[in-house]
């Protein structure tokens, strides 16, 4: 590594949503982020850099759980039509899910249903289950026990 080089950093994960109040509610009372902030973009840079038209009209909500800052996307311009969510299958190429422990799976599935996501009873095996956003993204929750074995 050249000494003008800076070491690998995370930075966060973007995700697009069609509600952002309902994906905000969904994030922090179902799984447990906190907000970090908001923000309104204008639509240059922003559009250059995510390649859409403007208008964009695109909010931006940061939140913070786990280690990780989750980007919630929200596009409202008539240049940024949504695409209709859908499902995809594990084996698509690209990202294909965001995994996360949390103390209490019984618990975290209930709050799920409650705040508009979807929980896929059919994975359950125990130790995990995948459930659904209210935008359909596929998210694995896991036990603390689990991510303790795996993790220390």
């Amino acid at each position: 590594m050249s000494d003008t080089a800076s070491p690998l950093m995370f930075n966060h994960i973007g995700h697009a949503v069609t509600d952002l109040g309902r994906s905000r509610a969904f994030y922090e009372e179902a799984l447990g982020f906190d907000f970090w902030r908001q923000l309104e973009l204008p639509d240059q840079p922003s559009g250059r850099i995510l390649r859409l038209p403007s208008p964009l009209g695109l909010t931006v909500c940061y939140l913070r759980g786990g280690g990780i800052v989750l980007e919630l996307l929200h596009f409202a311009g008539e240049g940024a039509h949504p695409v209709n969510p859908r499902s995809r299958p594990m084996n698509e190429i690209g990202l294909t899910h965001l995994s996360l422990s949390v103390g209490d799976l019984a618990e975290t599935c209930q709050l799920v249903a409650r705040f508009g996501g979807l929980v896929l009873e059919d994975t359950d095996m125990g130790t995990g289950i995948f459930v659904r956003d209210p935008d359909h993204q596929l998210i694995e929750l896991m036990t603390m026990s689990y991510y303790k074995r795996v993790n220390c």
